[in-house]
């Protein structure tokens, strides 16, 4: 190892101690003050990434420790939700996805036209910010307890329809009209992607609780929770190969080992991995994105957007949990859950802009408005569950 090669590894050392012991302290701070704790790890990364102080920049282990942090936190989730609650609310879901993709979609390619944007870059601003990450309001959830209610399954299971259309959606629209180099397959996407549901029906019902029941054998320590990643880290990888995102095989994952024996020792054994130091990475990861270099100059750009950004997903999806019989202070924590955007538009933001489906000079603006989104989200989600209780 040379010695250039040894001082970015320790400058890697040194940017992971300084995420952690700020999480910590700004977490603590958020408590304090009475707002949820990942807002104040958000700020972190806006505070220490490019945007500000620039002590941390996007690299490959801020990412590789994100992906990883999104995976534990949504396989937690997972561990921790009620299959019989999600099944229970699985209609809602579906109708809460199905408004919270087509009112977002239509409101922006309206705001597109408005702002000059011609059809295809209209439309796909709406494609955009029609998807959904939980993985944010999944937290705020776990922090006030409410993760396995009826809005919380909810939630949830419409998270996974939500990230199934999107990137359908997705494939339609690259397929019909990207200038790029790569256009995938439409029907092979479906047709993946289909199998892979097939084979989370196989790994819930028989594979996880063989493997775990063989790992259990093992005199190695931690054998269970070994085996748990495993199936964890493994149906994600897959998820991801199928084009669909990686934190909803973590999901998945997580509620196939919930169904075993181990599921307490899994969760004793894997949530202070996660909690400890990787999610923090994940949360940070998102807030060092944010970018000020032409924030003002597009000041009203950004506003509009962001604007229509929340009240598009909170209204489709309050909407559709209202329409099957929620309440209106349910619909709005359901509506209130979808509202973050979080790393699932960032990426559709970044295939749109290698295919030519966003204008250039935008595109900064549009990962501002992702990142605002995303952290008004939290306070949204908490200021619907007061009003729940």
């Amino acid at each position: 190892m040379t010695r250039t090669e040894r001082n970015i590894h320790l400058n890697y050392i040194g940017e992971i101690a300084l995420i952690l012991f700020a999480t910590t302290i700004a977490g603590a701070l958020s408590q304090r003050i009475g707002i949820p704790s990942v807002i104040g790890q958000l700020l972190v990364g806006i505070l220490l990434g490019p945007a500000l102080l620039n002590w941390i920049r996007p690299g490959e282990l801020l990412t590789a420790g994100a992906e990883i942090g999104v995976i534990i936190l949504m396989f937690m989730a997972g561990l921790e939700s009620d299959l019989k609650l999600l099944k229970k609310y699985f209609k809602p879901a579906i109708s809460v996805a199905t408004l919270g993709v087509i009112l977002p979609m239509a409101c922006f390619y309206i705001y597109g036209v408005v702002m000059h944007q011609n059809f295809e870059r209209a439309i796909f601003w709406g494609v955009v910010f029609a998807a959904t990450s939980v993985s944010i309001s999944v937290e705020v959830l776990r922090e006030f307890g409410k993760l396995n209610t009826k809005e919380g399954a909810t939630i949830l299971g419409a998270a996974v329809v939500d990230d199934i259309m999107a990137v359908l959606i997705l494939s339609i629209f690259v397929s019909m009209f990207s200038s790029g180099s790569s256009q995938p397959n439409l029907a092979l996407s479906i047709v993946e992607q289909i199998a892979y549901f097939v084979m989370v029906y196989v790994v819930i019902r028989w594979v996880a609780p063989l493997l775990i029941r063989l790992f259990e054998r093992l005199p190695v320590p931690q054998s269970v929770p070994i085996m748990s990643l495993i199936i964890c880290l493994g149906m994600a990888y897959i998820a991801d190969l199928t084009g669909l995102s990686a934190v909803i095989g973590a999901f998945f994952a997580g509620i196939a080992v919930a169904q075993t024996s181990a599921h307490e020792e899994v969760a004793t054994n894997i949530s202070p991995i996660g909690y400890a130091f990787f999610v923090p990475i994940f949360f940070v990861s998102i807030g060092v994105e944010m970018r000020f270099d032409h924030f003002w100059s597009n000041i009203l750009l950004i506003l509009g957007m962001t604007i229509v950004a929340i009240l598009s997903k909170l209204i489709g999806g309050g909407l559709g949990a209202r329409i099957l019989g929620f309440s209106f202070n349910s619909a709005y924590v359901v509506g209130a859950g979808m509202v973050s955007r979080g790393e699932m538009a960032l990426i559709i933001a970044q295939i749109g802009y290698q295919s030519k489906l966003l204008a250039p000079e935008l595109y900064s603006e549009l990962i501002v408005v992702i990142i605002l989104s995303t952290v008004i989200a939290p306070l949204l989600l908490k200021h619907a569950i007061a009003r729940l209780e």
